[in-house]
């Protein structure tokens, strides 16, 4: 889940710096670097706004992010395009990475202004199935990775109700792309954007850093005041999402200078980079090391959710119930492939996870 830092390990945020002031109201936009625009779309959910941003680029702008598909979005950026953007095309759109709010967007602009849509390839086709997965049946591999995790008929209707729900909040994408690679340098308008491939909080997630300027547009990689979901999801049931995040968090802490500033895609632009990190990967290690001591004895993953989260963990709440199972199972398989446990799948189709006697302690 997404989770306020206060609330994930209990202690105060890392102390930031927070040097862009107020958010951008809606239909507005702030220069927080030269030619850099920070703009702000509404979001039905409890993260409530995304951060989006735009780039001179010529003529005209390159926008990372595009928000989900909605009437207030589309309504955002027509006050948006007519207004701060000043009539100005939009030359590209970058999305860092799959997710609704992220890429919901892309394909209404890039169909109204005849531009590319670059994205990282594997976000890119996974966009598409998510497209492809509104009106279908629910996947019977889906229904037995949540029972697997103990869930009753009362969430596995959830789920049914939830099928297809993120692919009607993405406008319909292009059937072509511009890919971007992990190391790749983009020049947008007068600036080299240098891509940084992250992992974890989805498969191939890009940001984007331009040592000239000093920023680094951050996306759902690294958040200030929250915590990003790692997760592992029915089409790959065995992922390892979690060895990914901290190989990614390491990465960027040697590639990206301390004192950038970050640009979010939620809460506000923050200096403060490593420190940042630091505080991501304690709490990685806390999650794990109290998993351990839980597995003494077996359960199942919903039974770990009083374990890893602070906040209550409510079937009531479908999505967030989604998003719990998920980095519950992350934490279990990034244990799994220490050689750490042992599972058993009982009759009704449920693992029970155990720390393994032979597994590592530490």
């Amino acid at each position: 889940m997404y989770r306020p830092d206060s609330e994930h390990i209990g202690q105060p945020a890392a102390r930031l710096h927070y040097p862009c002031g107020d958010a951008p109201a809606p239909g507005q936009a702030f220069e927080i670097a030269p030619g850099v625009l920070w703009m702000r779309l509404p979001l039905p959910n409890v993260l409530r706004h995304i951060n989006v941003w735009a780039i001179e680029d010529g003529e005209g702008w390159a926008i990372v992010d595009t928000g989900v598909l909605s009437p207030e979005t589309v309504q955002a950026w027509e006050a948006l395009l007519a207004g701060p953007l000043g009539g100005r095309p939009v030359t590209r759109v970058f999305v860092t990475h799959q997710h609704p709010d992220h890429v919901g967007m892309a394909g209404w602009l890039t169909e109204r202004f005849g531009c590319r849509l670059w994205m990282t390839q594997l976000e890119y086709l996974h966009s598409l199935a998510m497209v492809a997965e509104v009106g279908q049946d629910v996947p019977p591999e889906g229904l037995a990775f949540y029972r697997r995790a103990g869930w009753d008929e009362a969430a596995l209707t959830g789920y049914r109700n939830r099928f297809g729900r993120a692919g009607r909040m993405i406008s319909r994408l292009p059937r072509s792309f511009r890919r971007i690679e992990d190391g790749a340098v983009v020049r947008i308008g007068a600036h080299d954007w240098r891509v940084l491939i992250g992992q974890g909080h989805t498969p191939e997630h890009a940001c984007l850093y331009s040592p000239d300027l000093h920023v680094m547009i951050a996306g759902d990689q690294v958040l200030p005041r929250i915590s990003s979901n790692v997760s592992v999801h029915p089409m790959e049931p065995d992922a390892n999402p979690l060895a990914g995040w901290e190989a990614s968090l390491a990465r960027i802490r040697r590639v990206v200078p301390a004192d950038v500033l970050v640009l979010p895609a939620h809460n506000e632009p923050f200096e403060g980079l490593h420190a940042r990190i630091d505080r991501l990967e304690q709490a990685l290690w806390r999650g794990v090391a109290q998993l351990r001591e839980a597995l003494r004895e077996p359960r199942r993953v919903i039974d770990l959710f009083a374990v890893l989260f602070a906040i209550p963990v409510s079937g009531d709440d479908a999505l967030q119930y989604a998003l719990a199972t998920g980095e519950s199972i992350a934490h279990l398989n990034y244990l799994d492939a220490l050689g750490e446990l042992d599972v058993r799948v009982d009759d009704a189709g449920m693992a029970w996870y155990h720390a393994s006697r032979s597994g590592a302690t530490a």
